[in-house]
């Protein structure tokens, strides 16, 4: 299985990125529509656009919440599961590191480069989020 790692930085505070990782209605405006709750064992799904190749639907379980410093959950559609882990790290200047660490993903040609645009595009939306608060 293969993995993707991937580093950002926000000039936001960790306390914000944090919100805007687990609080349902702030996930819907960069990611999309969901039930998510940062509960351990809490089951959740996202629900995006379906598409030609995709039904939209992403579900998961929270594995562990360290607020504001960690969430992990499962996120898988069809029979391919990833593990995410999200870690935040706050800077001196006040802003925030973002480290992702999505596990599980299929050796399949493309499906690593798949998962990187996913996330590159979704953490672009995160990152105008957050611009705008």
């Amino acid at each position: 299985m293969a993995e993707l790692v991937l580093d950002f930085q926000f000039t936001s505070s960790i306390n914000q990125v944090w919100t805007a990782l687990t609080d349902s209605n702030m996930l819907a405006k960069w990611m999309w529509k969901n039930d998510f709750k940062p509960v351990v064992g809490y089951k959740f799904t996202y629900r995006a656009e379906p598409n030609e190749w995709w039904d939209g639907i992403v579900e998961g379980q929270v594995l562990e919440v360290e607020e504001p410093h960690s969430l992990s959950y499962t996120w898988g559609t069809g029979p391919e599961v990833h593990t995410v882990v999200w870690t935040l790290t706050a800077l001196e200047d006040g802003g925030t590191q973002l480290h992702l660490d999505q596990t599980g993903i299929s050796e399949q040609p493309g499906a690593l480069e798949g998962a990187k645009y996913g996330q590159m595009e979704l953490v672009g939306k995160l990152e105008k989020l957050l611009a705008e608060a």
